[in-house]
């Protein structure tokens, strides 16, 4: 079955910002974290600086209904630049109000909200905000006031 996932690139601070996750979503990782260091060596691919062996090169956790989150750090020295922007939000969709406020009240902490959670015009419960990390979250919960 097709399924979609959405994939973060970190500067240096993957594990840090997937723990915290972890905590959020009360989700175990998806197998062990894969670890650039894990790089089997051969004469095709330029040696992993010593400082960059213990940067995570592949990490998933499962947040809801079966969607999964998955990172990377993109250190400089492989040629990645990170370049944080409001391009890419994280769409949660939870059954509640209450989870809806549990979560985007986690994920805000340390952050910044950019729309408080609210009735929309469209029928929805909606907010969003950027978590101390930097990715910025959606929220749309259908859940109806009784």
């Amino acid at each position: 079955m097709a399924k979609v996932n959405t994939y973060l690139n970190f500067p240096r601070n993957t594990e840090e910002a997937f723990r915290f996750y972890k905590t959020v979503f009360g989700t175990e990782f998806i197998g062990e974290i894969s670890r650039f260091r894990d790089i089997p060596s051969s004469e095709n691919t330029p040696p992993i600086p010593e400082e960059d062996k213990d940067l995570v090169m592949h990490i998933a956790l499962p947040i809801l209904n079966g969607h999964v989150l998955m990172g990377t750090d993109a250190p400089e020295s492989m040629g990645f630049k990170v370049n944080f922007g409001n391009n890419v939000y994280i769409s949660l969709h939870p059954d509640t109000r209450e989870e809806t406020r549990r979560l985007f009240k986690k994920l805000s902490d340390g952050g910044k909200v950019e729309m408080e959670l609210q009735d929309m015009f469209w029928g929805d419960y909606y907010g969003s905000c950027q978590d101390k990390y930097g990715v910025q979250w959606m929220f749309n919960c259908e859940e109806k006031t009784k």
